[in-house]
């Protein structure tokens, strides 16, 4: 299987921090040839933004096509609707964070293939993956 093959680190299989893992697109799919179509719409990576910086609730409404760049609009929209009911502020409010930036979305991708790899503490290197140069 391909998991196995990744945790072996087969020949074919190693996974660098050159790779795109596939969470990172749309569909969890790659066009190779326009690696850039899809890049940073997956809906894993998505979800953990919209967890990390608005809300865990609010990760529940991604959709699987989502182009991601409007999370944080979305969820203005969505306080607004709702100004009569007092709501405790998120990370973006308190932060003020009114756009994502290139920054944020590495943030988030290194904290999503942390979560998804086998090892049980941070660091820097992880085997064949460098976060840092990630």
């Amino acid at each position: 299987s391909v998991q196995a093959g990744i945790q072996d680190r087969a020949e074919g299989y190693i996974v660098t921090d050159l790779s795109f893992p596939a969470y990172l697109y749309e569909k969890y799919t790659a066009n190779s040839d326009n690696l850039e179509e899809g890049l940073f719409k997956g809906k894993i990576l998505i979800q953990s933004y919209k967890a990390v910086f608005t809300s865990p609730s609010s990760a529940k409404d991604v959709e699987g096509n989502s182009d991601g760049a409007d999370v944080i609009e979305n969820n203005r929209r969505a306080k607004k609707t709702t100004s009569t009911i007092k709501v405790k502020k998120h990370v973006a409010q308190i932060i003020k964070m009114d756009k994502v930036s290139p920054r944020l979305i590495a943030y988030i991708a290194c904290q999503v293939r942390f979560a998804l790899s086998s090892i049980t503490s941070w660091r820097s290197v992880d085997g064949d993956f460098d976060y840092v140069q990630f």
